[in-house]
């Protein structure tokens, strides 16, 4: 082997890109227009440009750029046509190797419900349901009485929570299966589906397998996965919380026995839904067979770091027909790692995903910090692509080590030009209960009250703004001072004036000595110590307390971030508002399509109403009112195509 064409972009072909490098394998990368700029295409050994409105999935002009370019060799990271088993097919037609597993193992797998078939046979244990071929509406609908409610409605060929859909009654039934099967058909080209009993407490627990050409399988322990919103994990880690080495054992062989079964080579990983409610006699909880992915995962890090194992380096070596790298008993775990998925999205605004320049970008570092990322600081997010900023891992002696380096790292983590998830990631990583391990897949919508941006600011949050505000910053560009509000020196008293939801703060700054500053303004803080650690952080020590701040300024405001909360202050006096302003409409959150239009001119509407389906990202979103009234005018119809910031529901 030895030249690689990485079928992907991002940061998982940035990421196979170093990999081969270092093992002195040349690469090729392939682009869409919309990545002509992007970073992996700089770093790769050669770059061909792509054609097409779907570039990365055309396997003909894949395969032609691998001829064309002399790569004997084709990687396909995560997602695209990694688990198509056509492509496989397709490269081994043309002498290529396919960094992957066999096709037959492909097709097995590729079906939620042909491989619980194969499991159930294997001895792995399925969760009960149905997976047959009738799907008609008729047998369907009788099929989830014989299951009972609560069930999930899953498209056999889904992933990523997509098609899949939660029914607790059977009058929600008949909708729900229309919207699986729609999103099915949508985003997979297959609108079958399957039923399974719904586990009221679950833990999504994973594990990372591999399989050699030799007969050789093992497993590289198992990965929680369990805090996810919408079917969509947020946090992973590893190892699992809580898991007994009984159960960790038991989870590993069953993974490797799944290899077995199937003729398993390269790299995969099998899914495991654990039911809380239901313990066996030693306290262990019940475990099902979910699914497998036959590729890499996007958390793949964390397992690297709790092994110390290069997996990307495994599967070429796989692919290249060595044994693998070691053996079951040769593989330990060393400490505890998290990885949290930095979108561009705007929680505070329903989760919808966020586009723009990205005109300011830096992120958190530190002990055991890893960042991989596919984008740079002028990059655009659009709606082209997963809209994935970057994955920031930590790992630690640990978990509360790997979880305090996490929360570090996105405090300090800086993204300005769209809207992102850092805030909502800083305070789930720091929440008590995830702390505490206590995780199933409910918990973020079981906690999302504590989980919402704080609502008051304390003495130590105005402190922090103030201190960034007024200690001077070494050697700083003057890019850095246009937001602030006056001119940065070593003047003996600074004063600062802060605005928290309309109320004023006057904090005086009076040096003391050497990084030392006596405070005013804030009743119960007198003099504390405070130094830079770089332009956005600081060190304050607050009687005995040590404190890490990070601060960042904007035009008319500053973040302060601190122990995973954030909050904004102004830095100028707020207007006030102008009386009976503004009118009442709905607008585009983001560039879509309109799925459906649920109301009417003339219509009367409670809060909470569905108003319409906008489909955007490969996913549906439901847009409802946020209060009562009457509807004045619907400006768009089922199929039109919408900009972002259109106006779709006028309200009277």
């Amino acid at each position: 082997m030895h030249k690689i064409l990485i079928a992907n972009r991002g940061e998982i072909a940035r990421r196979i890109i170093r990999t081969a490098h270092a093992m002195g394998i040349a690469t090729v990368a392939v682009h869409s227009a919309a990545d002509a700029d992007a970073p992996f295409v700089r770093e790769a050994g050669q770059a061909v440009p792509l054609a097409g409105d779907r570039p990365y999935l055309d396997m003909d002009a894949i395969i032609a750029a691998a001829r064309r370019t002399g790569a004997d060799a084709v990687h396909p990271g995560y997602g695209f046509l990694s688990e198509n088993a056509e492509f496989a097919r397709a490269l081994k037609a043309a002498g290529i190797i396919f960094i992957g597993p066999p096709e037959a193992a492909m097709r097995v797998m590729a079906l939620k419900d042909t491989a619980k078939a194969a499991m159930k046979k294997a001895g792995v244990p399925i969760t009960p349901g149905y997976q047959g071929n009738d799907q008609s509406l008729v047998r369907l609908a009788r099929a989830a009485e014989g299951v009972g409610y609560p069930l999930l409605i899953k498209a056999v060929a889904g992933g990523g929570g997509k098609g899949m859909r939660a029914v607790h009654s059977p009058a929600e039934f008949q909708d729900a299966l229309m919207a699986a099967q729609r999103e099915g058909e949508t985003v997979f080209g297959n609108a079958d589906v399957m039923l399974e009993k719904l586990i009221q407490r679950p833990r999504h627990v994973e594990v990372q397998l591999f399989a050699d050409g030799h007969g050789n399988a093992v497993h590289l322990f198992e990965r929680d996965c369990s805090l996810q919103r919408r079917h969509q994990k947020v946090i992973e880690e590893a190892p699992a919380p809580g898991l007994s080495p009984r159960l960790r054992h038991t989870l590993g062989v069953a993974a490797v026995t799944a290899a077995h079964a199937i003729g398993y080579q390269g790299a995969g990983t099998v899914e495991f839904i654990l039911d809380l409610d239901t313990l066996d006699a030693a306290g262990d909880p019940a475990f099902y067979f979910m699914e497998m992915n036959t590729r890499l995962q996007v958390e793949h890090p964390v397992t690297e770091c709790i092994t110390g194992e290069d997996l990307v380096e495994w599967q070429i070596r796989v692919a290249r027909g060595e044994p693998l790298p070691k053996r079951q008993d040769e593989l330990t775990i060393t400490g505890w790692a998290m990885e949290a998925r930095l979108y561009a999205e705007d929680p505070d605004g329903g989760f919808l995903p966020s586009t723009g320049t990205i005109s300011r970008l830096a992120f958190g570092n530190g002990p055991g910090v890893r960042i991989d990322t596919g984008v740079e600081q002028g990059s655009r997010i659009g709606l082209d692509y997963d809209p994935m900023i970057a994955k920031l891992i930590a790992h630690g002696a640990t978990r509360d080590q790997a979880i305090d380096r996490l929360v570090a790292a996105l405090d300090a983590t800086i993204v300005d030009g769209l809207k992102s998830n850092r805030a909502f990631l800083a305070r789930l990583a720091d929440h008590p209960a995830f702390r505490a391990g206590d995780v199933d897949t409910g918990f973020i919508a079981r906690h999302i009250a504590s989980l919402s941006p704080p609502a008051d600011c304390p003495a130590p949050a105005l402190l922090a703004a103030a201190l960034g505000l007024g200690l001077p910053v070494a050697a700083a560009p003057a890019s850095l001072f246009a937001a602030l509000p006056f001119r940065i020196n070593l003047a003996h008293e600074h004063m600062v004036m802060l605005w928290w939801q309309g109320t004023g703060h006057n904090i005086t700054l009076r040096t003391a000595g050497p990084d030392r500053w006596r405070i005013g303004g804030l009743p119960g803080i007198g003099e504390v110590g405070a130094r830079r650690t770089g332009p956005h952080g600081l060190r304050i020590d607050l009687a005995g307390r040590l404190l890490a701040a990070t601060v960042v300024a904007q035009p008319g405001a500053v973040e302060v971030r601190l122990a995973g909360q954030s909050w904004t202050l102004a830095t100028l006096p707020p207007r006030k508002a102008d009386a009976g302003s503004g009118r009442g409409e709905l607008l585009a959150p983001m560039p879509g399509r309109v799925l459906a239009v649920d109301v009417v001119a003339g219509q009367a509407v409670a809060e909470g109403d569905r108003l319409l389906v906008l489909e955007a990202m490969k996913m549906e979103h439901r847009l409802t009112a946020r209060a009562a009234g009457i509807i004045k005018a619907v400006h768009v119809a089922t199929g039109d195509q919408v900009a972002d910031g259109m106006m779709l529901v006028e309200f009277g």
